[in-house]
């Protein structure tokens, strides 16, 4: 079976229903450590407002007293690729036994996990035990793909390099590019679109090699084996409209 691994998102939205929040015991030593830091310091260490960063305080004490409202991860972000995964069109059993979240606060966790809104994510410096979050969470992300049979990255490099070298030339990994006047053009907003389209589409035509995976088609993107690597890597392009 294909596992997709996906990143977290900056931007949220919580409404509905709230769940029961599990946190897991690699979870709670950052809680405590977050929740030591000031209004002002979580300002300085996230580089947001004092209103945000007062906002943020709240939150991580209501995460340690066992307060927290949880969400399921799926729907609670709402990055740019969040918004471009069709949850609505995906059995639901292909999304919560398929697809992965990667997590700085959570490990890994299936995709309707729920959790709470946090902030933490990768680029952020916060040393446990004189080690990077990175190094913090590497086993237990290792540990993880060591145990899937075929995993497809649409991590960002800042997610995937939380494994080890040995486990991510494992990966399948995906590009996506835009083929504009002969030029191919890569830039972030198409390839967080992309990801969310792709992602669906693998999901509805329930995928289950890299053969099918080449196959795809989705919203005029397609694969392109001439700029793929040993089928490691694969493009997808997207050619766009002419306007007259």
């Amino acid at each position: 079976m294909i596992t997709y691994l996906i990143p977290t998102a900056k931007e949220m939205k919580f409404s509905g229903q709230t769940y029961p929040h599990f946190v897991p015991n690699k979870t709670r030593p950052l809680i405590q450590k977050l929740c030591q830091k000031s209004v002002e310091e979580l300002t300085d260490f996230y580089n947001i407002k004092p209103t945000a960063a007062a906002l943020e305080f709240e939150r991580l004490q209501a995460l340690k007293t066992g307060q927290a409202a949880a969400y399921p991860a799926l729907t609670l972000f709402n990055g740019l690729m969040y918004r471009h995964i069709e949850t609505d069109a995906i059995p639901e059993q292909k999304l919560t036994k398929q697809v992965y979240i990667a997590s700085a606060l959570y490990g890994i966790i299936p995709a309707d996990r729920p959790i709470a809104p946090h902030r933490l994510d990768f680029s952020h410096k916060l040393k446990m035990h004189g080690h990077s979050l990175k190094s913090y969470w590497r086993e237990d992300y290792d540990h993880f793909a060591h145990k899937q049979e075929l995993i497809i990255s649409l991590l960002s490099a800042e997610f995937a390099d939380v494994f080890s070298p040995e486990q991510r030339k494992r990966f399948i990994t995906l590009e996506f590019m835009e083929e504009k006047e002969g030029q191919l053009k890569k830039h972030a907003t198409i390839s967080k679109k992309a990801r969310g389209q792709f992602l669906s589409q693998a999901l509805k035509e329930d995928c289950q090699t890299v053969q099918d995976i080449k196959e795809l088609q989705f919203h005029g993107f397609a694969y392109r084996p001439d700029l793929s690597t040993a089928g490691r890597t694969l493009v997808f392009v997207k050619t766009a409209a002419h306007k007259h």
